[in-house]
């Protein structure tokens, strides 16, 4: 066995979402913020994400998360959210998959019954506190990064559907929020197939039929996810975010989560200290609360704080061989449909 690159992964999942860890094997990634390195990834080498990512290494049912240095003082760690199609800015369900691992792992010092996390992320700062006990991080609440509405009830044409109403929205990363009822469907198990491949569409028209920009951050300038919803209790929310290149969240999710509160508030249906249920295809459930709201250049934002709950299944270690053909991974349409990257 002769290896040229080793990495070791910690397994998380996040009420099912996989959000693997890579605690070793990368000591940095240029550029002088997170943002920076995470836009290193996408436009200069995506050597790392493709090796993570995709087969026969990878999988496309989950995320990668690399842990790097912090590039802001304050902060304990930087990550950057690996997924098959690109990095990401931020990820509700990864960040509490980091925050496990990190705390699980001794990687930062596990204090009882409260240990504060603060994360260095491409869309900002996110402050963690994890509930612990006996060793084990119970549950993980985030501040979020300030969501706010860019659309409320903008229609769109939707080839096979015509009209479809949609809220945009910036929880982390920008969505656009639809209620599932207008393409006849619920949020189920069985009808998960259908819903990404309508969801991944979707995304691509939208993005095609509107411009966004974040105020402060301008390179977060797209539409990353379709996120299906539909209310169950007045303040119980069944979600369901679509990722490319055809696949569902099986966790709450909670940039989509953060995204949705801000809509609500904007229809004046939450208050300040109002708590919400988002849950997700298979059961899974995030709390969701308003704890304030504040501005985003000239937008009106809330301050959304999300609580959930992962658990550590594994540790894995990848190495490639340098004669290896397929360390740049690759994609079928058996498995990752047809909407290849």
């Amino acid at each position: 066995m002769r290896w040229k690159k080793t990495l070791q992964l910690i397994d998380v999942h996040c009420e099912g979402e996989i959000g693997k860890v890579i605690t070793s094997g990368v000591i940095d990634i240029p550029g002088t913020t997170m943002l920076d390195k995470m836009n290193y990834i996408n436009e200069v080498d995506d050597s790392l994400r493709r090796l993570v990512m995709l087969e026969p290494r990878g999988c496309l049912q989950m995320s990668v998360n690399l842990l790097l240095p912090p590039t802001v003082p304050g902060a304990h760690a930087g990550f950057i959210v690996l997924q098959a199609d690109k990095a990401h800015p931020m990820s509700g369900s990864n960040c509490i998959c980091v925050v496990t691992a990190l705390l699980e792992t001794g990687m930062i010092a596990m204090q009882e019954p409260e240990t504060t996390v603060v994360l260095d992320t491409p869309a900002g700062l996110v402050t963690a506190v994890a509930a612990c006990s006996d060793g084990r991080c119970v549950s993980v609440s985030l501040d979020m990064v300030p969501a706010f509405v860019e659309h409320l009830d903008r229609e769109f044409d939707i080839p096979g559907f015509g009209k479809i109403a949609a809220d945009i929205a910036f929880g982390g990363v920008y969505y656009a929020l639809i209620d599932v009822e207008q393409i006849g469907l619920t949020i189920s198990p069985d009808n998960a197939r259908e819903l990404a491949t309508h969801g991944v569409a979707f995304c691509q028209a939208i993005n095609q039929q509107i411009q966004v920009r974040h105020p402060l951050l301008p390179l977060i300038n797209d539409v990353a996810y379709v996120m299906f919803r539909q209310r169950e209790e007045s303040k119980i929310w069944r979600t369901c975010t679509t990722l490319p290149p055809g696949r569902v969240d099986r966790s709450p999710c909670g940039t989509g989560s953060s995204a949705n509160l801000s809509v609500l508030d904007a229809r004046g249906e939450v208050e300040v200290g109002d708590r919400l249920t988002s849950r997700s295809t298979i059961n899974g459930e995030f709390r969701v609360e308003l704890r304030g709201r504040t501005q985003v250049g000239d937008k009106l934002a809330v301050l959304p704080r999300v609580t959930g709950r992962a658990w550590v299944y594994g540790i894995q270690q990848l190495g490639v061989d340098p004669d290896d053909p397929l360390a740049a991974g690759f994609m079928l349409s058996d498995t990752w449909g047809p909407a290849l990257s």
